[in-house]
C-alpha cells in the first residue's frame, strides 16, 4: 500500500471515521465546496429539504457558468433562487459573466491541503494546487454544505513520476492524453493519481491543473500534485500569499503502482471520436481537414493558454475554411488579455470572442456542421455532444488548436515555421473580485422560487421483491450524457417531470416509444424499471439526474459489469440498487424486455454481497443470473429506506 504520499498525507488529516486502508470505507471532513448552476438548483432544493440554517463548511461558493444562453425564462430563474439562497444560508456566489467554477476556485478560493467537494466532475481540477478535490453528485455536495462528512473507499495511489522538461509546441494536455493512452478511461475506479518527480517543477499550477482536470476522463476519484515552490509563486501572483501550505510526498514515498513519463519525449496528441482515451499523434492525421476550432472550457481556457494563442495569431488571419472561437476561463483572464492587447490581437485575426463559461463544451452553442472535424481544447468528445448528431469532435492542446485555426488542417505545431510564443509565470494577476457576492449568511434573506423551479421528488423504499422489467439494455461506456443530455435541456434541471422526458433520448427510434414512455408504462402497470449495462456505466459527468430521473420513472436496479464511482454513488443516494454480474456472460443472455424477479430483494441485499434475480424470457424459460455489489454498511441502509432524502 502506497505510504508516505501527499494524498495520504491530506486525507489522513481529515478522516472521521473509518481505516486509512485502500478499500475500506472512510468519512472524511469537508472543507470548501462548489457547485455550479447546471447541477447546483436541485443540490440547494435538496439542502432546503434538510432544513439547514447555514452552511456548515469553511467555504462554499455557488457558481453561475453552464447554463448563461437563457432561452427563455429557465436559466435566469435558477439563476435569481441560487443567488438568494446563497445569501440566505452562507454562501459566496460567482454571477454569470465570472467565469467557469474551476478555473475561478483555482484562481480565488483553492488552498493546499485542503478538501474540496464539487456538484461537478472536473472539481480534480483543485488538484493542481495541492488540494484533494472530488467530484460528487449534488446531494452529496448539500450534505457536505450541511456538516456531514464524504464517504468513499479509502484509494490506492498510482504515481505518475514525471521526469524531463515539455519541448516546444508540446504542452500540459499531451501529458493527460499521453496518459489516458496508458490508463484508458475505465478500470480505475477507486484510484487516485499523483505526481511527483523532476518535472513537476517544470509545470506552472495552471498546467498541472489542465492535468488534473482531465485525470477526471480516467475514472479515478481524483489526481494531484504537490504544493511546492511553484504552488507559491501562483498564489502570491494572485495576491493569495498568505494561503500557501506546503504539501510533498516523503522521499521515501511508495506507491501501489508507479507509471514514469519522460516531459521531453512527449508529442502533439489528439483524442479521436469518440472518446478521450482514443489517442492518436497529432503528426499521424496531417493534412486532414479542420472546418471549427474552440478554445476554452476548464481545460484549457487559462491567462498562460489564451496568452500563447493571442501571441500565435498576432499579425496572422485564421484559414479561411475554419471558424475559430476563443472563450476564456474567467473575467480575470478577460481582462488581462483585455488590458496588453492580446484580446485585439485574437479579435483582428478573425476568432469569435465567446462569453467567459461553459457554452460549448456542454453543447451550448457552437454545434459543429454535418461531416465536419472540430478541434476543441476541452475534455469530453462523447459522441452528440457537441449538440451535432454523427460528430467527428477531436480533443487537443491549445498549440495544436491555434495550429489548425491557421492552417485549416490538422497540423502538428511543431511544423508551423515559427518559434512557440513563450508566456513566462505571471508575477501579478489582475485580481477584481468585484462581482463575487461574499459569503454572509441571511436567514431573513427572501429565497426566490420561480414557477419553473420544482422540488427533488422522494423515492418509495426499497421493496420487499422486485419484480422487474428491462426497460434497455446498453453497452459499454454508457455515459451520464446518454443517460440525461445536456445542450438543449440543460434548462429542464430544475423541473425533474420535465427533464424525466428526454432520460436514453439518444436512443429513441424515430416511430418507437422513448424509454421515458415504456418506463411510465412500466411503473403505473405495478412493475419496477431495470436497466442493463455492460463494462464502466455511468462515465463521465457528476450530474446526479442521471440517478434522480431513472427513479422518478421508477427505475429500482441498474446492472452492469461494472459501474463508474460519481454514478454509483448517485444511485445509492437516490435509493436505486447498483447491482453487478457474478458472471459478466450473463449480460448477453439478457434482451430488452425481459422479466428480471429479484425475490425477496431487502432480505436478499441485507445479508451480504450476494444476490439472485430469475429471468424470465418471452418464450417462458428461465435462467438464475448471479448478482453481486460493493455496497457498504451505510449504502444498504440508504438503498432500503429508498435514499438519502428519506434518511
Amino acid at each position: 500500500m502506497a505510504k508516505g504520499t501527499v494524498a495520504q498525507k491530506i486525507l489522513d488529516r481529515h478522516i472521521i471515521t473509518g481505516e486509512p486502508t485502500a478499500g475500506k470505507v472512510v468519512s472524511i471532513k469537508i472543507d470548501q465546496t462548489l457547485t455550479q448552476d447546471a447541477t447546483g438548483t436541485m443540490a440547494y432544493l435538496e439542502l432546503e429539504a434538510m432544513n439547514v440554517p447555514r452552511v456548515a463548511t469553511e467555504l462554499s461558493v455557488s457558481y453561475v457558468d453552464h447554463n448563461m444562453m437563457q432561452n427563455g425564462p429557465e436559466n435566469r430563474n435558477d439563476h435569481l433562487y441560487l443567488q438568494s439562497i446563497a445569501k440566505n444560508k452562507g454562501v459566496a456566489f460567482s454571477p454569470p459573466g465570472n467565469g467557469i467554477c474551476h478555473q475561478v476556485h483555482l484562481e480565488r478560493f483553492g488552498i493546499p491541503g485542503k478538501t474540496l467537494l464539487g456538484s461537478d466532475s472536473h472539481t480534480p481540477t483543485g488538484g493542481g494546487i495541492g488540494m484533494i478535490a472530488i467530484g460528487a453528485g449534488g446531494l452529496d455536495v448539500a450534505l457536505a454544505m450541511a456538516g456531514k462528512p464524504f464517504r468513499l473507499a479509502y484509494p490506492h495511489v498510482i504515481g505518475v513520476k514525471l521526469t524531463g522538461e515539455l519541448k516546444e509546441w508540446c504542452a500540459a494536455k499531451d501529458v493527460i492524453l499521453h496518459l489516458l493512452s496508458i490508463l484508458s478511461t475505465k478500470g480505475n475506479v477507486g484510484n487516485i493519481v499523483e505526481y511527483f518527480g523532476p518535472g513537476v517543477a517544470t509545470l506552472s499550477v495552471p498546467q498541472r491543473a489542465t492535468i488534473t482536470n482531465m485525470g477526471a476522463e480516467l475514472g479515478v476519484t481524483t489526481s494531484v500534485f504537490p504544493s511546492d515552490d511553484r504552488t507559491r509563486q501562483f498564489l502570491e501572483a494572485q495576491g493569495r500569499g498568505k494561503s500557501f501550505v506546503r504539501v510533498e510526498a516523503d522521499e521515501n514515498a511508495q506507491y501501489d503502482r508507479v507509471i514514469e513519463i519522460d516531459l521531453s519525449k512527449v508529442v502533439p496528441l489528439a483524442a479521436c471520436p469518440s472518446s478521450p482515451d482514443n489517442i492518436k499523434t497529432v503528426a499521424s492525421m496531417a493534412g486532414t481537414a479542420v472546418g471549427q476550432v474552440i478554445i476554452g472550457s476548464c481545460t484549457n481556457s487559462s491567462y498562460r493558454d489564451l496568452a500563447m494563442v493571442a501571441e500565435a495569431l498576432k499579425g496572422r488571419t485564421v484559414h479561411p475554411t475554419v471558424t475559430l472561437s476563443i472563450a476564456p476561463g474567467s473575467r480575470q483572464v478577460l481582462e488581462m488579455l483585455a488590458r496588453e492587447g492580446k484580446l485585439a490581437d485574437m479579435i483582428a485575426a478573425g476568432a469569435r470572442i465567446l462569453e467567459t463559461g461553459c457554452g460549448p463544451c456542454i453543447g451550448q452553442g457552437q454545434s459543429p456542421a454535418q461531416e465536419t472535424v472540430t478541434l476543441r481544447t476541452f475534455n469530453r468528445n462523447f459522441a452528440g455532444r457537441t449538440g451535432t448528431r454523427g460528430d467527428q469532435s477531436y480533443l487537443v492542446s491549445p498549440e495544436t488548436a491555434v495550429a489548425a485555426a491557421l492552417t485549416g488542417t490538422f497540423t502538428d505545431p511543431r511544423e508551423l515555421g515559427f518559434a512557440m510564443p513563450q508566456i513566462p509565470d505571471v508575477e501579478k494577476f489582475t485580481v477584481n473580485d468585484n462581482m463575487l457576492i461574499p459569503a454572509a449568511a441571511d436567514a431573513g434573506t427572501e429565497i426566490i422560487r420561480k414557477p419553473t423551479i420544482g422540488n427533488p421528488p422522494v423515492n418509495n423504499p426499497l421493496p420487499m421483491n422486485i419484480n422487474g422489467s428491462v426497460l434497455i439494455k446498453v453497452g459499454d461506456k454508457i455515459t451520464t450524457d446518454h443517460i440525461m443530455p445536456a445542450g438543449i435541456y440543460l434548462k429542464l434541471r430544475s423541473n425533474i417531470p420535465q427533464y424525466s422526458r428526454v432520460v436514453f433520448d439518444c436512443f429513441t427510434e424515430s416511430g418507437k416509444p422513448s424509454f421515458a414512455e415504456r418506463a411510465i408504462a412500466v411503473r403505473d402497470s405495478g412493475r419496477h424499471g431495470i436497466i442493463v449495462g455492460r463494462d464502466s456505466y455511468g462515465q463521465g459527468s457528476s450530474r446526479e439526474h442521471a440517478a434522480i430521473c431513472p427513479m422518478y420513472l421508477g427505475v429500482k436496479a441498474v446492472i452492469a459489469v461494472a459501474i463508474e464511482r460519481i454514478h454509483k454513488a448517485n444511485l445509492v443516494n437516490f435509493g436505486i440498487l447498483p447491482l453487478l454480474f457474478a458472471d459478466p456472460a450473463d449480460y448477453d443472455k439478457i434482451e430488452q424486455n425481459d422479466v428480471l424477479q429479484i425475490e425477496g430483494a431487502r432480505q436478499q441485499l441485507g445479508v451480504g454481497k450476494t444476490m439472485e434475480a430469475e429471468l424470465i424470457k418471452a418464450d417462458g424459460t428461465t435462467h438464475t443470473i448471479k448478482l453481486t455489489h460493493t455496497l457498504s454498511e451505510d449504502d444498504v441502509r440508504i438503498i432500503m429506506a429508498g435514499g438519502m432524502l428519506n434518511c
